[in-house]
């Protein structure tokens, strides 16, 4: 018989025990200290963030040896967005130590707070099997996960993946990146943090992309988007440090065939199945070449048999699969099932059953029970075994110069057409912006700016309309009659891309004045009480 080897329970206490007073009191330097989970010697994992951010600032670690503080060799810079990691290798048996971080800005001296920490050696694994580690304390016995984002987050609040830990939590995806530029720079803002504290507490990690379709028609537009937004996936990883041995492969989240909005946000053209099929293909094997690892795929079963055509090539990648009300409990229940039958796409096998590979099974699982501030929680079981898990986590991916993210990349707008006839109607513009390589550029937007000598205090509505990668119409309502001189701007606050503009002339006639509609008097329409959770799981 084999004989197991268990893992010892650590002892971990963290606190804050008191800290020099910081002179640079416009910035804030924080630091967490965590032991991490191995199957090897202990590990401590040391992280933090600095705010506002300045880039490329060196973070020293100092330990406490008998009341004085003294300077290691452990050290690290400030990311490109305001965080920072150290990983230590802890050789001591038993140990009680005091860390705090220290970094010089504006020629001062900033302090952390700072953290106690009692390590407790664990025991040699090597001998033995590093799955039996991986708990199965999910519903039906399986592994248990969850998926966060900015909405975890509520009025900035860290997780604590320790408690997510404690209650049996392995693994979390952890939004990364969004088609959309506003959604992206809130998901930056958590991502390496959270990526950080997570593998910190032990648990496995993967990030996924939010996608917005483009509205255009012609597969080689189609394509090119996709390309572009793998492409924003591939830097946004390489910024993360690219994929460590604790990290499950990158995930697409396609959930939404909209690909134009009217001005009230009701959907007014959807992608076909063609069109939705050939941009996740696309995009999945490019993210899967320029990173070596199978990408999944995030979505439920509506929308992969109502949106998407059935192809052979999807079903290679494995599935990250949506729906909720079903308890997953219970073990022959499944997701992919539907009164009368079962839903029927790429990953629909002869037996009526989808082949998932992970299924998220409650939207609103207890979310402060997971160390979670708010009400509500994404929960997810894996489908298999500790060692089938563990297959998903290898292969290691370290970004090359390549794969990094360039900084203020020149770029070159091109006005393709512009509309202005009369006060009432939208002047509009359709611009390009493409990179040196002709490609369009993967981050940023644009914005109309009127040339100040000519024009004063005119703030029109403004209403930007992605086309595709590198390509919106802009529209400019709210104005009065006459003639006007401008420029279209492309900006990206992440610093990839560099600015870049056009200049427009346009005139406006007089349009009919619509007539003075008497204001209706207030009414309120009391919404009725509608409960998102009922029928779903909460545990």
């Amino acid at each position: 018989m084999k004989t197991k080897i268990f893992l010892l329970a650590t002892s971990l206490i963290v606190g804050i025990v008191g800290a020099p007073q910081s002179k640079a009191v416009t910035s804030v330097l924080s630091m967490q200290v965590r032991q991490t989970p191995s199957a090897s010697e202990t590990l401590l994992t040391l992280y933090g963030s600095l705010k506002p951010n300045k880039s490329g600032t060196t973070v020293k670690i100092q330990v406490d040896t008998n009341g004085k503080w003294t300077t290691t060799r452990f050290a690290t810079k400030v990311t490109k967005v305001g965080t920072w990691k150290v990983t230590a290798l802890a050789t001591a048996l038993d140990a009680k130590v005091r860390y705090r971080a220290v970094a010089v800005v504006s020629g001062r001296s900033l302090y952390s707070p700072i953290r106690a920490i009692t390590v407790k050696q664990l025991p040699e694994l090597s001998n033995s099997d590093p799955a039996e580690f991986i708990d199965l304390k999910g519903p039906g016995g399986r592994i248990h996960g969850t998926d966060v984002s900015r909405w975890q987050h509520p009025n900035d609040k860290p997780i604590d993946f320790v408690k997510k830990y404690e209650q049996g939590m392995r693994f979390v995806f952890i939004k990364a990146s969004d088609t959309r530029e506003t959604a992206d720079r809130l998901a930056v803002k958590y991502a390496a943090m959270d990526h950080y504290a997570a593998q910190a507490a032990g648990l496995y990690t993967g990030f996924y992309h939010y996608a917005v379709l483009p509205d255009v028609t012609s597969p080689e537009e189609i394509k090119q988007d996709a390309l572009a937004q793998a492409q924003k996936v591939v830097w946004r990883l390489a910024s993360l440090g690219g994929y460590t041995d604790r990290d499950l492969p990158y995930a697409l989240d396609l959930e939404n065939k909209c690909v134009r909005y009217s001005s009230g946000g009701v959907c007014v053209k959807n992608a076909t199945r063609s069109a939705v099929t050939l941009w996740a293909l696309t995009f999945l094997a490019s993210l899967k070449e320029k990173t070596g690892r199978t990408p999944f795929l995030y979505s439920y079963p509506n929308f992969l048999e109502g949106s998407m055509v059935r192809s052979k090539e999807l079903a290679q990648y494995p599935l990250w699969l949506a729906q909720y009300g079903i308890d997953p409990a219970n073990p022959i229940n499944q997701p992919g099932v539907k009164p009368g039958g079962c839903f029927v796409h790429s990953w629909t096998g002869a037996n009526c059953d989808s082949q998932w590979t992970v299924w998220q099974y409650s939207s609103c699982g207890i979310a402060p029970k997971y160390g979670v501030p708010g009400n509500r929680l994404d929960l997810n079981v894996f489908r298999g075994t500790p060692s089938s898990f563990l297959e998903l986590v290898k292969g290691v991916w370290k970004p090359t110069l390549v794969d990094l993210m360039p900084q203020q990349e020149t770029t070159t707008m091109s006005l393709i057409s512009q509309s202005s006839t009369t006060t009432d109607k939208a002047a509009k513009f359709r611009v390009t912006v493409i990179r040196p390589s002709g490609l369009p550029v993967v981050t940023g937007t644009v914005k109309f700016v009127f040339d100040k000598t000519t024009t004063f205090e005119i703030k029109p509505t403004q209403r930007i309309l992605r086309e595709t990668s590198g390509a919106w119409t802009l529209e400019l309502r709210g104005m009065p009659a006459g003639s006007f001189i401008g420029k279209i701007v492309f900006e990206d606050v992440s610093g990839t891309h560099a600015k870049s503009n056009v200049d427009v002339i346009f005139e406006l006639q007089q349009g009919p004045t619509p007539s003075p509609k008497p204001t209706p008097s207030p009414t309120v329409t009391k919404k009725p009480n509608v409960d998102s959770c009922k029928g779903q799981i909460k545990n």
